[in-house]
């Protein structure tokens, strides 16, 4: 064997010993293991370019193997700049935890050693480690480096510059260093400038990262050109922010703009199609998957099932779910989340045990799921047995929302000082959302003695949160005590506190309508009000009488009926008789509880119109049905 040793720019021998043919010739995984099996056993470390090519194939091949790939690093003498780039690539992209620590080592020891320096290929996996960390004092320092090496005009190299200040949330430094790459004169031109759309997604979305969504917005609308990845990370960032209406708004301008969508664009957008209950668009996008052959996998299949799921089609979302080639943990909380959201506790039981026959073993998502289901049948015992069972079976430890659906379940059932003492016995400090939980059954159940207790936590916990003093407002406005009421009233006006406002939405065709209460703001207002007019006469022919209970407000009695009788949902609900055939389902998103008034005249509605009205409120579904609700009126 030639025991050579040849410098990195040096072609490698060409004689019968070296292995490289061999490499190249290898067809399988099993050929490869052979061929370094060889290269190991006959120390054929001076064939550099045999060695780089094992190298690069278990570092960042799809068969990755990084030890191996380690173990070939170690045995070369003198790897040449592409294998230092090479294993340093790997561990800076590795999942491993420990493996970016390992890759910035290796970077130093590249520059001590000097023999081989590092050049525009090797920072940017440096920096990926850098990123990964979080670690900004070597990131600054690898910074420098590139300055000194005349790299910082590199584009690759400046890309992932920006993207590590972005990752360490120094979106100073990355857009300052952003600003000097795209713009002539140091400073951003209201003019479009040509520039590196890797490196405007990259500062696109570090403002998304840190929650700034309107400056991620400027910079989109002033990209000179848009990749699909740019849509995808505006529309991402709509969505985990609460944009929802914004998110959907640009996935159709998107298509308008003919940028076609892609995988991660459907992973996207379906959140906030979920939010919002566009059960069309979220049919177009299923349709749009299989059409382009974009697999259905568990994420895409979890969000699909989620989807319809929040949009009233729990069948559809049955019918996803069987057809999935491959379930997760994920995808089968996905469906007995939704089962239990529509009520249909038996079914969301019978997912649970065909959950645990598949070996997938339960999470903390799938026992806030079960726990869900319980609280809406009013399963008591069955939910404790559950909690249980994921803290002494599963060894799961309970997290707030765990507690706060045994507060919820054991409010709902009227066990009100059983719900109070598990809140003050948790041995992890309630929040609001808990003691809102217990505040609703309060108010429920007429227990105003627990729940004024409640309320002046909350009105600590939360001070300027409404539902607290709204809540605590309306149960002395059952009670007749206008004087308390005012109280409360006048506290949340000095405080400059305003009650959330009730609205309900429906889709029709792809358009989403809103409404609030009393809203004449609709182009057809004048047939939605004359549709209300026939539905109140129809409910009175039924025998229905306004429950102005639910008015809580210090009224005379017509007036109560005129309120009630404009409340968002029976507006929504006239608007799609309106507006649709005969027995077409009508499905409404109410963003509060829907009260009972209105779920007393839905049910007879539905009777009356022969319709199906699906209602998604706050805390559940309820199928409307021949004068029926799925919720056998315990909700």
């Amino acid at each position: 064997m030639n025991s050579t040793i040849f410098k990195p720019t040096t072609p490698p021998p060409s004689h019968p010993s070296s292995l490289f043919p061999q490499i190249t010739a290898c067809k399988t995984i099993r050929d490869l293991h052979q061929v370094h099996a060889l290269f190991i056993k006959t120390r054929q470390i001076h064939d550099p370019l045999a060695a780089a090519e094992i190298l690069r194939f278990y570092a960042l091949s799809a068969h990755r193997n990084i030890e191996w790939a380690r173990s070939v690093f170690n045995h070369m003498q003198t790897p040449n700049c592409f294998s230092w780039n090479t294993i340093i690539r790997a561990l800076a992209e590795s999942s491993v935890d420990e493996h970016p620590l390992e890759a910035l080592l290796l970077f130093s020891q590249m520059v001590s050693y000097g023999f081989v320096g590092p050049n525009r290929f090797t920072f940017p996996s440096v920096l990926k480690a850098c990123a990964k960390m979080g670690n900004l004092g070597v990131g600054k320092c690898v910074h420098g480096m590139v300055v000194k090496f005349g790299l910082d005009t590199d584009e690759f190299v400046v890309s992932n510059l920006v993207r590590m200040y972005v990752m360490c949330k120094v979106m100073e430094d990355a857009h300052l260093l952003f600003s000097r790459s795209v713009v002539v004169c140091g400073h951003l031109n209201e003019r479009k400038q040509e520039g590196n759309v890797v490196l405007w997604n990259v500062i696109v979305d570090g403002y998304v990262r840190v929650g700034d969504v309107r400056a991620a917005r400027v910079l989109f609308d002033k990209m000179p050109q848009r990749s699909v990845v740019s849509w995808n990370v505006m529309i991402s960032g709509y969505a985990q922010h609460g944009f929802f209406r914004e998110a959907i708004d640009l996935f159709r301008d998107m298509q308008i703009e003919n940028v076609y969508p892609n995988y991660v664009t459907l992973v996207s957008v379906l959140p906030a199609i979920s939010r919002l209950g566009a059960l069309e668009l979220g049919k177009w996008i299923h349709l749009y998957a299989g059409k382009n052959r974009i697999e259905i996998d568990d994420v895409l299949g979890s969000a699909l099932v989620d989807m319809y799921s929040k949009c009233g089609s729990i069948e559809k979302a049955l019918l996803v779910f069987e057809k999935l080639p491959k379930r997760n943990v994920i995808t089968w909380n996905a469906i007995i989340s939704g089962l239990a959201m529509h009520g249909r506790v038996e079914d969301a039981l019978d997912y649970f045990k065909k959950m645990e026959l598949a070996g997938v073993v339960p999470s903390d998502v799938t026992y806030i799921g079960i726990l869900s289901a319980c609280s809406h049948a009013g399963l008591v015992e069955q939910g404790r047995s559950f909690f249980n069972h994921m803290v002494n079976v599963i060894s799961l430890e309970p997290r707030i929302e765990h507690y706060g659906c045994m507060v919820d379940l054991l409010g709902r059932a009227g066990l009100l000082e059983e719900a109070e003492e598990l809140i003050l016995n948790m041995p992890i400090q309630p929040d609001d959302v808990t003691w809102k939980a217990l505040l609703g059954a309060c108010k429920k159940k007429g227990n105003i003695d627990i729940g004024k207790r409640v309320a002046e936590v909350l009105m600590d916990l939360a001070p300027h949160d409404s539902g607290s003093y709204v809540a605590l407002s309306n149960m002395y406005a059952s009670l007749g005590n206008w004087e308390a009421v005012a109280k409360v009233r006048l506290q949340m006006k000095d405080m400059d506190i305003r009650k959330d406002p009730g609205g309900s939405s429906i889709e029709l065709d792809g358009v989403i309508h809103k409404f609030v209460v009393e809203d004449e703001s609709h182009p057809r207002a004048r047939e939605i009000h004359s549709m209300l007019e026939e539905i109140s006469n129809q409910l009175s022919l039924e025998g229905h009488r306004p429950d102005t209970t639910q008015v809580l407000l210090n009224m005379d009695e017509e007036e109560k009926q005129s309120v009630l009788h404009y409340h968002s949902e029976k507006i929504a609900t006239a608007f799609g008789l309106i507006s649709t055939a005969p027995q077409t389902p009508l499905r409404i998103v109410k963003n509060l509880r829907i009260c009972e008034d209105c779920h007393s005249s839905l049910k007879l509605i539905s009777k009356i119109y022969e319709r199906k009205i699906i209602v998604r409120d706050r805390k559940r579904f309820h199928h409307f049905e021949q004068g029926l609700c799925s919720c056998m009126d315990y909700w």
